[in-house]
């Protein structure tokens, strides 16, 4: 998949297009990815899609902002995943924020994109105060020669699939319930990273993932499984959240203690598949009580993973 910073003055081909955050790439998205791709194969034209970052809401209201389920690199690699061809990112600064609906339309889908076909979502709005609807993309496709369709929204047992009910399910520690919506486990990858090396003296060492800026959408201390180490996934025990018996500065950070594993494994890009909830991170009293601890999320961890035999 080809990934563009930022919008052309002129597109180099036509393309089959649809907009949005994709936070998570739930499977209301997939259902919306589905058609993209079969519409752009079926015209013979590429699949593409504008996304923005940062957010939206976290330039207008970073302080109340919700927690992102994928970094701009996981999702990436979600969207290559289902067969998008291109993906254009677009910051969203204050630019953009003033940039009028009818400018967003000429500029972007007409001249910087060539939109042949597009397809948005159901509740999808644009341009500065949201004054862009479907009515007005429907105007400006007769006008200009492309179609527009709405995907209606996917309900999952009567339930409106979104990125915000996946941040309820996982902020409620119901991984299963997450899992229906998004079409998967729940996961995070990133490049492991040198930490402070406090699990390895405590006799259980472990992967670290930082998480830069980002506010996690779960935390606490769970089983897991970890892709990318081997040619089948590694069990282990992972702690998720701001460490506050290690450390106080506040900043969240991955952890991961691998079973039978003893590998160096710095550098890697692993994804970290979220499984079972073993219990909330909270402060011990010494090092020596949260070694005590870890020693039993292990044993805890060992034995879901037994009770729950799933192919690796």
């Amino acid at each position: 998949m080809q990934v563009h910073r930022g919008i052309p003055e002129h597109a180099d081909t036509a393309a089959v297009l649809t907009i949005g955050n994709f936070d998570g790439v739930h499977l209301g998205h997939q259902a919306l990815l589905s058609l993209l791709t079969g519409k752009a194969r079926a015209l013979g034209l590429p699949a593409v899609v504008l996304t923005f970052e940062p957010h939206p809401r976290e330039y207008f209201s970073p302080a109340d902002a919700p927690a992102r389920l994928a970094s701009l690199r996981e999702k990436l690699l979600l969207l290559d995943a289902a067969g998008v061809d291109r993906t254009y990112v677009c910051r969203f600064d204050a630019r953009l924020a003033a940039q009028s609906a009818q400018s967003f339309i000429d500029d972007t889908l007409v001249r910087g994109l060539r939109v042949r076909h597009l397809f948005i979502g159901d509740d999808f709005c644009f341009g500065a105060r949201r004054q862009g609807n479907f009515a007005m993309l429907q105007e400006a496709g007769s006008r200009h020669g492309f179609g527009v369709e709405s995907m209606p929204t996917l309900d999952v047992a009567g339930e409106r699939v979104s990125s915000s009910a996946v941040r309820t399910a996982l902020a409620a520690a119901d991984l299963d319930h997450a899992a229906r919506l998004l079409g998967r486990p729940y996961s995070i990858a990133g490049r492991v990273s040198h930490g402070d090396k406090i699990g390895r003296r405590l006799g259980f060492p472990t992967a670290n993932i930082q998480m830069k800026h980002r506010r996690p959408a779960l935390t606490g201390v769970y089983a897991v499984s970890v892709e990318g180490l081997a040619a089948t996934r590694v069990q282990g025990v992972a702690n998720i959240g701001v460490r506050p018996t290690a450390t106080a500065n506040g900043r969240a950070r991955l952890e991961v203690h691998l079973f039978d594993w003893t590998q160096d494994c710095y550098g890697a890009h692993i994804r970290v598949h979220f499984l079972h909830r073993l219990r909330a991170e909270r402060k011990f009293e010494s090092l020596d009580a949260l070694r005590a601890q870890i020693a039993i999320d292990t044993v805890h961890a060992r034995d879901w993973f037994a009770q729950h035999p799933a192919p690796l």
